[in-house]
């Protein structure tokens, strides 16, 4: 793979971020962190535009606190940061506390249900392939960390829903095209299941 300017990027992500381009922002640090994977600047932005592209408010508020840490210590700019979203999980609950912003009322305007209350109703008895597909009609679930996508790609992949699994997972690899538990999504798919339909 080709080096890159990291700083020219990482800036333009970054300009992209303020412009409210989120999708150009992942991208460009996704970009970043191909070619260096060590980048704990790239990665802390990649996350705050996944959250700001899910529609997290927050995430806004945390990109400035960011780059105002990184003005005047950038290592442990890096350092908090990657704290604050390892604390956070990505998790719309605990960013409501750290924000104070009434989740629940938000959530009630996108539309959707989360992700944790959809394993609830699973929970209590609720059949996989009945329940998702109620809720593919009526609405859309709201995964808002890494290892609740993995479970519901898992749950896709194991009730037969073969060819969204591999829409979903070809969507995140071109995001994280390295990611070992994508990968090894993806081959228990092609492996296991038939994606013709």
């Amino acid at each position: 793979m080709g080096t890159i300017s990291k700083y020219k990027i990482l800036s333009q992500a970054k300009e992209s971020f303020s412009k409210e381009e989120y999708k150009s922002a992942l991208e460009k640090f996704a970009q970043v962190l191909q070619n260096y994977p060590n980048s704990k600047e790239a990665f802390n932005g990649v996350i705050l535009s996944e959250m700001a592209m899910s529609g997290e408010e927050g995430a806004e508020a945390l990109f400035d606190y960011y780059e105002i840490l990184r003005e005047e210590d950038k290592e442990e700019a890096d350092s908090i940061m990657s704290e604050i979203l390892e604390g956070m999980d990505g998790s719309l609950e605990k960013l409501s506390e750290v924000f104070a912003e009434p989740l629940r009322n938000r959530l009630e305007f996108e539309e959707g249900i989360l992700y944790s209350d959809f394993q609830k109703i699973l929970q209590e008895g609720g059949d996989f392939v009945e329940t998702f597909e109620n809720i593919m009609f009526s609405t859309r679930v709201i995964i808002t960390s890494k290892e609740d996508f993995l479970d519901f790609l898992d749950k896709l992949i194991e009730h037969d829903f073969a060819q969204m699994a591999l829409t979903y997972l070809e969507n995140a690899l071109s995001v994280y095209p390295d990611d070992k538990l994508l990968r090894k999504l993806l081959k228990k798919l092609a492996q296991g299941k038939s994606i013709e339909n």
